[in-house]
Order: structure tokens, then C-alpha cells, then sequence
């Protein structure tokens, strides 16, 4: 079948090369023919989430932009004698930036019960625009506006708007480290008006073995080499992480926005620098341990990165807020004031190691760690004062299929000693959180918030394992990164001992204390 076939096959179910409507129009003319991004992306040999970036403002080049022209030519077509057709604008020239349609962000969720965090379904008296389709949903569900039945929306998204929403009045930010006035929460669209790509999809399936069929297909082309067949699999870990995540989403309740409108503090303040964001990365090492020589166990806390996969995502857009209590049905990122930390001595600041006082942005997983320190079944610090947060809807299980389609594959590599397809599944997930941000090695997801979400929830649960130690009676020396704790006692009463995820395994181990000259390593692998 040639290149073209594949779409003249779409077109006969439901023409000439021109320049790209806008990105407004192009949603709407596969929606029109009840087209999935999956069916587009499969005739034009990319990927669904590229389809989405398309509709979000990106525009294609080469050979495929021919061919996505020739697709949107013949749509057009085929809607010409329709009694509300779709107009096509001005045909552009190769490579010039569309004008794209201004994303509606949906009404802000009222604020729920504190402790109430499960993705609940609420009626609402009043229907509201549905964040998938637009059209009146009678059911709120984690704080968004939506229809329940899929079938619903598929049938809501054939019909396009009358006409295009009215941007919001964008609000301004306070600058960073001073609080901010008491107002509520409001909504900013795009500076560059470009609507943010959605990675939903409406065919039911599964990701398969998608794993196993790759490394099948690295070790045959390279004819059981295998340092060649994992080397080739590093290099495409990154797209076929992609790949797994949209076949994962698939038939999914959630439409997520993969090239969202970032605020200015989600953005590097210079090419090489930072952005505002403060991870709290554990760096601490015990000032003075109790009297005598002590045998000291660095423990290696297995697939860190994976098991933070199951952390608290903004859906959405950011919506920007002051004064407002935490809201547990929302995520994103926070300016707080942290409390003071007695306990150093004996545990790590949750916060990490700071060289200046005062207020800061941090994530959402350091955020209500700090909260849950705070509240009656710790008491060890102060509750944090927020002034100001950046938010949306949000859910712990967003990434869970794509976690446990990795963790399952994982677990059948240990089990098998298949290293090949191990090495391969930890590039995927590392990969795929360092590079969700600002990074030229993937340009279908942007969700700098979600990778600093992810590597705070990693650090997050380290401390969390560091408190456990603690509160057991173990002594607490060391807690660096992501997956490094080091401690004095017997550890395996505590931890369970392995490969797993739930595991830990022994990366080192040394003597401490008086007179302590004694260092004996262990062989041992870190993940990240």
C-alpha cells in the first residue's frame, strides 16, 4: 500500500496539497468524520500524541505534512455540501506558524472535604461544559466536568461549536518568595493563544507485550548480539516510552493536556539555568552517631522513579490561586513557607537542604508530605504557610497502567534474567520523567510539572522510608537522591530484601564510629 493509500482509505470511509488550516480546524475536521487520533496517526505512520501536538498548535514538516494536507483536503471535502460546512483558511506556506484556537480551561472544582483524595463522581444540579467535548455533562468527576458513557462524548465531538470560546481575563503573579494578595483562583490561557494538545483516546484496548515485542525484534536485528540489541533499545527508549503511554491511555475517563500553557516559574530562567521549582532532593548525612563502632548497611531502594509514577498529576492546565486552603482534589505546584525542623539530629528536613530561608515553590508531593508531618499522628513541625499555588484537577492513578505495564515487565526480566529487557524497561521510565520538561529529546509531552512531581514524589517516599527506619528503631546515618539510605540495625526486620519494588537490596556496607578504619563494599546496582 503506498503512502497515500492509507489515507485515501480513511477518506473513502466517511482530494489536492495544500497549506494547514489552523490547528482549531484540524480537530474539528476529525472529529466531524468521527476519526480517532489513532486512526490519523496509524494512516500517517506517527504516533497519537504527535496527531495531538498538531491539533495543538505544532505544525509537521517534510514528506508527513504533505500528507496530513492531503488528509485535511479531502475532510474538507467531503463536509463542502454539508448545511454547516467547514471553512478552511488561506492556504500557508511550508513551515509558517499557524494561528491557533484558545483552550477553554474547565470551571474550577469547589473545594471538598479535607482527607477526601479518590477520583469521586459528583452530580451536579447544573450541567457544565465537558472538559472532553464541550458539551453539557451532567457528572463532575475529580473535580472536572464529564461525560460518564464515552459514547457520549463521541457523539457530542462529531458536531463542532457555533463558535470559538471567549479566552479568559488572565491574572497576574506575584513574584516569587513574597506572598501574594488573598484572591481567587483563576484561569490564564496561552500568551502565544496556542490550544494545548490532548492525549485521549476513545478504542478500547490494551498495550500488549509492546516490551517484549521490541527486545524480541533488537535481539533478531541484531542477530543475538546482545550489548548491540540493548544499545539499540536505549537509544528508542524515550518514543517507545511514548508508544506504551498512548496505548495505555487508551479508553482511559481522562483527557490530558500534553502542551499545556506553563506559568513563568515552570520555565528556565536561563538556556543552561533552573526554573523556580524546589524538589526537595534528600542530601543528608547524621552530624554525630552514638558511642562506639557501628556496622553501617547502605540500603539501594529499588525503582525509585517507577513506583513515584503513582503520585498526585494535574489533569489540566495550571489554574493560579492565592488564599485558598489545600485542596486535595487538585495538584500542581505551591509557594510556602516551610516550617522549622527540630529533628535534624536524628532524620533529614523533608524540605532538604537549604541554604536561604524563606518562602519557596515547591511540588505537590512535598506539600502534603509537610501537611501529613503537621497533622495529629506526627506532630513534627508546624503546618506550612501557602500563599500562592498553581493547580488543576488532579489523580494518583493518571500514569498507573503505564507503571504497571513497566513494573510488570520488570518483574518478568528479574525473574527470567533477561537483562536486555531489564536495562531497556529502566531507560524507559528514568527517561521518560528527565525528559518531560524542557527537553529537545521529546517533543510530544510537555509537563515540567509532572517531572518535577514525579522526582519530588521519588525523594517524598525516600523520607517516608528514612521515618519508618526511624520510628522501628533503626539508626538513621545517611539519605541521599532518590534511592540511597543508609542505617545501623537490623534493617531486614523493617525492609523486605530483593529486586522488587517494594524491596530493597544492600548496595554497601562499612564501619562507622570510634576508631572505625573498616570499609567493605558490596556489589550492588543502583536503578536511577
Amino acid at each position: 500500500m503506498s503512502d497515500f493509500e492509507a489515507i485515501d482509505s480513511l477518506l473513502a470511509g466517511v482530494g489536492p496539497e495544500a497549506g494547514l488550516p489552523s490547528p482549531q480546524v484540524r480537530q474539528e475536521l476529525r472529529e466531524r468524520a468521527r476519526l480517532s487520533k489513532a486512526q490519523v496517526a496509524r494512516a500517517l505512520g506517527v504516533s497519537p500524541s504527535t496527531v495531538a501536538a498538531w491539533e495543538g498548535g505544532r505544525d509537521p514538516v517534510g514528506e508527513v505534512r504533505a500528507k496530513y494536507a492531503y488528509l485535511l483536503d479531502g475532510l474538507a471535502a467531503k463536509f463542502a455540501t454539508d448545511t454547516a460546512p467547514v471553512v478552511l483558511p488561506a492556504a500557508e506556506p511550508a513551515g509558517a506558524q499557524a494561528p491557533a484556537a484558545t483552550d477553554v480551561p474547565p470551571a474550577s472544582p469547589a473545594v471538598p472535604e479535607e482527607g477526601d483524595e479518590g477520583d469521586e463522581v459528583e452530580a451536579l444540579a447544573v450541567p457544565e461544559p465537558c472538559v472532553l467535548c464541550g458539551r453539557p455533562a451532567a457528572h463532575r468527576v475529580a473535580g472536572f466536568a464529564q461525560h460518564l458513557d464515552p459514547a457520549d462524548c463521541q457523539a457530542a465531538v462529531a458536531v463542532p461549536p457555533a463558535q470559538p470560546a471567549t479566552a479568559p481575563v488572565r491574572s497576574e503573579t506575584a513574584p516569587a518568595g513574597k506572598p501574594a494578595a488573598r484572591t481567587p483562583r483563576t484561569t490564564r490561557p496561552s500568551e502565544c493563544s496556542k490550544g494545548p494538545a490532548r492525549r485521549a483516546f476513545q478504542e478500547p484496548s490494551g498495550p500488549g507485550d509492546l516490551i517484549g515485542q521490541a527486545v524480541q525484534a533488537a535481539l533478531a536485528e541484531h542477530h543475538g548480539d546482545v550489548e548491540a540489541a540493548t544499545a539499540a533499545l536505549l537509544k528508542r527508549a524515550i518514543p517507545d516510552a511514548m508508544r506504551l503511554l498512548d496505548e495505555t491511555r487508551k479508553g482511559a475517563r481522562y483527557a490530558v493536556i500534553a502542551h499545556p500553557w506553563i506559568p513563568d516559574i515552570l520555565r528556565k530562567q536561563t538556556s543552561r539555568g533552573a526554573d523556580q521549582i524546589w524538589e526537595a532532593r534528600p542530601k543528608w548525612t547524621r552530624a554525630e552517631l552514638p558511642p562506639g563502632r557501628h556496622e553501617v548497611t547502605a540500603l539501594d531502594i529499588n525503582g525509585a522513579y517507577l513506583s513515584a509514577l503513582k503520585t498526585h498529576l494535574p489533569l489540566g492546565q495550571l489554574e493560579h490561586s492565592t488564599g485558598l486552603p489545600h485542596d486535595r482534589r487538585r495538584a500542581g505546584v505551591h509557594l510556602i513557607t516551610p516550617p522549622a525542623w527540630e529533628h535534624e539530629t536524628v532524620l533529614p528536613n523533608p524540605i532538604g537542604q537549604r541554604d536561604e530561608p524563606g518562602p519557596l515553590w515547591v511540588t505537590e508531593p512535598t506539600l502534603r508530605l509537610l501537611l501529613r508531618l503537621s497533622g495529629p499522628k506526627y506532630g513534627l513541625c508546624a503546618p506550612p504557610e501557602i500563599h500562592e499555588s498553581y493547580t488543576s484537577g488532579a489523580t494518583e492513578n493518571l500514569l498507573e497502567k503505564f507503571r504497571i505495564a513497566l513494573k510488570d515487565a520488570r518483574d518478568t526480566a528479574i525473574e527470567q534474567g533477561d537483562e536486555v529487557t531489564l536495562e531497556y524497561v529502566k531507560a524507559m521510565y528514568s527517561k521518560f520523567v528527565s525528559t518531560m520538561g524542557e527537553s529537545n529529546y521529546n517533543r510530544e509531552l510537555y509537563r515540567p510539572d509532572w517531572m518535577h512531581i514525579i522526582r519530588s514524589q521519588a525523594f517524598s517516599n525516600l523520607w517516608l522510608k528514612a521515618l519508618k527506619a526511624h520510628d522501628e528503631g533503626l539508626t538513621v546515618v545517611r539519605a541521599m537522591g532518590t534511592d540511597e539510605l543508609h542505617v545501623i540495625g537490623d534493617w531486614r526486620s523493617v525492609f523486605p530484601e530483593g529486586r522488587g519494588v517494594t524491596e530493597v537490596k544492600v548496595k554497601d556496607t562499612y564501619t562507622a564510629g570510634t576508631d572505625a578504619t573498616e570499609h567493605v563494599e558490596t556489589e550492588g546496582e543502583g536503578e536511577e
